[in-house]
């Protein structure tokens, strides 16, 4: 059921709909821990090891980050991404030597920064470093 709901919520960073999709989780968290309506969903997501549905966005697409960057992941992802140590003008710069992203300039502000290119390279730029420079995804 989880995998349904992180289908398509990437597509949707930073949209109203997000709400939509929490209140199916919280639903779904509740179902499974058999409780009532009004009781507070935190704890249950808590127990259940869950993250909120904007957590799971940022994750998935910091995971997407990670895999183009060790060619893991499709070639159509990859060149959306533009790293600032394969960029020639940012090699005299202290950016060429870390792990970050350029984050594409937009025009519309609304469809412009849930595109991928954008929104992959927000999140990847604000992962920690022990977290952007690990060997594995397995930590």
């Amino acid at each position: 059921m989880l995998l349904c709901l992180d289908y398509s919520s990437a597509t949707l960073a930073g949209n109203y709909l997000l709400d939509c999709i929490q209140s199916v989780l919280c639903a779904a968290a509740r179902l499974i821990c058999q409780a009532r309506r009004y009781d507070h969903v935190s704890p249950l997501l808590q127990q259940l090891h869950w993250l909120s549905v904007p957590e799971r966005i940022k994750y998935r697409l910091a995971a997407l980050v990670y895999r183009c960057r060790h060619n893991m992941a499709p070639e159509c992802l990859a060149r959306d991404l533009q790293w600032a140590a394969n960029t020639d003008s940012r090699q005299s710069l202290h950016s060429s030597s870390s792990r970050q992203l350029i984050v594409p300039r937009t025009r519309l502000y609304t469809v412009g920064k849930r595109a991928f290119g954008v929104a992959a390279a927000r999140i990847w730029n604000s992962v920690p470093l022990t977290l952007s420079s690990a060997a594995s995804q397995q930590l």
